[in-house]
């Protein structure tokens, strides 16, 4: 009898079960962090790659490929190959994530703030994964296709926080630097929102419509709104110097002027390849590269967002924020 209870609370409960047998270190909770960061930043490259070939109705229903089939046949070649490519991909994604969740728990002790976040990626990448469906079932609207991306760049920040918290501690924040500074990062993060919006409704008024079949686009004239994403990356590029020059006078830890300094850097190669590819009639190869640029913008934003804060930890199995072992990741 006793062993019967224990078999059913085994499959009620297996993440309790394998934190019995399972105390993973420190660094291998730090990377599962990473890989599920890595795999939320493929699948938007990938998804871009499905849209640019105009692979987006590859597989014409959701969820299997065809009325017929759960995979892709042979009759819908190259395109029904791509499409049916990244729906496995948010398999990957799924077992990241699960990889994730399933570290946070078995860790010792247990941080509860860490498995909370797991759950959250997977919520995000359900719920992705629903809207993604009705994408393909409304015909690629562009309105469903923006929201999509935008849930992608959800699942990127709580996964950039993730990873980033894994290396913390789960005392209260404390500030590294000046209120204002940290409201100065507010407005970063906001202007960074605004910007990858508009970029949404650029791709969905634009060319690359994700099908070579007549899809409906943004009924916005698409040079418009290709200024109007100037202009906000302008204002996000501005929001940058100014962090990176404050963060200077008021003498901010070493980490967080590095990380301001790499966001410069990576929006001043996103801003050459958005003006390179407008200039150029945005050619495919420059449209994916734009699009892997916005991820690294977003977790690039965030990242300087979290450094003005420490998280210190009051448990030595934790590593604090300033570990060397982690201090280059």
């Amino acid at each position: 009898m006793h062993k019967a209870r224990h078999t059913i609370g085994t499959v009620l409960n297996p993440f309790t079960y394998l934190a019995g047998r399972w105390t993973p270190s420190p660094r291998i909770v730090r990377r599962a962090a990473l890989a599920a960061l890595v795999m939320s930043v493929a699948i938007v490259v990938t998804g871009g790659a499905v849209r640019l070939t105009g692979s987006g109705l590859g597989c014409d229903t959701w969820p299997k490929c065809t009325d017929d089939s759960l995979i892709a046949t042979r009759e819908q070649g190259f395109h029904g190959a791509v499409e049916f490519g990244n729906r496995m991909l948010t398999y990957v994604l799924s077992a990241a994530v699960g990889w994730y969740i399933l570290a946070a728990r078995a860790a010792k002790p247990w941080r509860h703030s860490l498995t909370r976040l797991g759950w959250t990626q997977f919520v995000v990448v359900m719920s992705n994964a629903v809207l993604g469906g009705i994408t393909v079932r409304t015909g690629l609207n562009p309105y469903s296709v923006a929201g999509h991306f935008l849930l992608a760049t959800a699942l990127i920040a709580v996964t950039t926080v993730s990873w980033q918290r894994v290396a913390e501690g789960d005392a209260a924040p404390r500030p590294r630097v000046p209120g204002p500074v940290r409201k100065l990062s507010w407005a970063l993060i906001a202007a960074t929102l605004v910007l990858i919006a508009a970029g949404t409704v650029v791709t969905g008024s634009g060319p690359h419509a994700g099908d070579s079949s007549e899809i409906e686009r943004m009924p916005f004239d698409w040079a418009a709104t290709a200024h109007v994403h100037a202009v906000a990356a302008w204002a996000v590029c501005a929001l940058a110097v100014a962090m990176w020059l404050v963060l200077r006078v008021v003498d901010a830890p070493s980490d967080t002027r590095a990380r301001a300094r790499d966001l410069l850097v990576v929006l001043l190669a996103q801003g050459a390849i958005g003006y390179v590819q407008f200039l150029t009639q945005l050619p495919e190869v420059l449209v994916a590269a734009h699009m892997l640029g916005s991820c690294l913008v977003w977790i690039a934003v965030l990242r300087v967002a979290l450094s003005l804060r420490e998280r210190p930890s009051d448990q030595p199995e934790i590593p604090a924020q300033d570990a060397p072992q982690l201090s280059a990741a």
